[in-house]
């Protein structure tokens, strides 16, 4: 698996260095992304970092790598190495919860190398690697406020919540958006559902559209969906039944018009590009995790002239005074 993975590797640092995309070659620095799985083109997490990456090489002047996951993402540890054994890359991100040990591990054995991981997962004992920065981002807080809006919006008093991954992360998706649904309407009912238990739920978009299908046969007007590739799935679903979806992440705004209530977005792009801008400049937050959260808006829910029609002023305003309290304190999210 290794050698298969260091010959595609090759293969596809060769093409981008033609395309003037990575390499080294004209002096920059160079900067590598290894995805989570599902890998780019999932509308969602990977493409939203990997936004962040172009903007950087557009406006920065670096070059930039990038490894596709396989299967599952299993090789995650061999797309590491790779990248932090090759002399011209300074800086690494691994995109997702998933790489949090494997990365730990890798900075370690490489110190003069800089490495980030998106949705880092702390260990329980011991520190953070001082070339390591962890990212997070407040989503039992943004998916409060998308329970919220789906109370105060929902119709038949029933809404669904459909998560990709079975885990600790999505689960406080799931949570939060609970809590923030019974906040302001304690007697909605709230039907939950995963679409697996390993890295793969998150590119199975048939069966994300087969759990929509069924929580809106079952009464439910709104579901979110935390997903990955798979919440594609629920976005068709709901475009087919005249329904609502919550999208995350990203603003999916774009897959079904007049169908996404609103999305939780999560700044990824903004801290990707912002974390290469401050290595450029001479400085990086390692050894730490940083929480980027509803303050300054890195963590956020979408309201715009696209969605203005489906959630009325009186709800927007409602919400906004949420937001407010769980900023200030005044309103906590366990």
């Amino acid at each position: 698996m290794k050698y298969l993975l260091t010959g595609v590797l090759l293969l596809f640092l060769s093409a981008c260095a033609s395309q003037g995309d990575s390499g080294g070659a004209s002096g920059n620095m160079t900067v590598g992304m290894v995805f989570d799985v599902g890998g780019r083109g999932d509308k969602s997490f990977n493409d939203a970092a990997y936004s962040g990456l172009e903007r950087a090489r557009d406006s920065l002047g670096v070059d930039i790598v990038s490894i596709e996951p396989s299967g599952e993402g299993a090789d995650r540890d061999a797309a590491l190495r790779q990248l932090a054994a090759d002399p011209d890359v300074s800086l690494i991100f691994g995109v997702g919860l998933l790489f949090s040990e494997d990365i730990a591990a890798i900075a370690r054995e490489y110190p003069a190398k800089r490495f980030v991981c998106i949705d880092y997962l702390a260990p329980a004992e011991g520190s953070i690697p001082e070339n390591l920065s962890g990212i997070v981002f407040e989503e039992r807080k943004g998916s409060f406020l998308a329970g919220a809006i789906a109370g105060l919006v929902t119709r038949t008093g029933t809404v669904g919540f459909i998560g990709g991954m079975e885990s600790s992360i999505i689960k406080r998706f799931e949570e939060g958006f609970s809590a923030g649904a019974r906040y302001v309407k304690p007697d909605i009912t709230i039907i939950p559902a995963y679409i697996g238990m390993t890295g793969s739920a998150f590119t199975n978009p048939a069966k994300g559209k087969e759990l929509a299908l069924g929580q809106y046969g079952r009464g439910a007007d709104i579901i979110y969906q935390a997903a990955g590739a798979s919440g594609i799935g629920v976005v068709e679903a709901a475009r087919e039944k005249g329904r609502l979806v919550i999208g995350t992440d990203r603003d999916q705004e774009y897959l079904a018009p007049g169908h996404v209530l609103t999305s939780v977005i999560k700044a990824i792009d903004l801290t990707v590009y912002s974390t290469v801008e401050q290595v450029l400049e001479g400085s990086f937050d390692g050894g730490r995790t940083t929480v980027f959260g509803l303050e300054g808006r890195y963590t956020d829910y979408v309201y715009n002239r696209k969605n203005e029609a489906l959630m009325s002023p009186s709800v927007h305003a409602r919400v906004e005074g949420i937001r407010e309290k769980l900023i200030s304190g005044e309103l906590e999210v366990e």
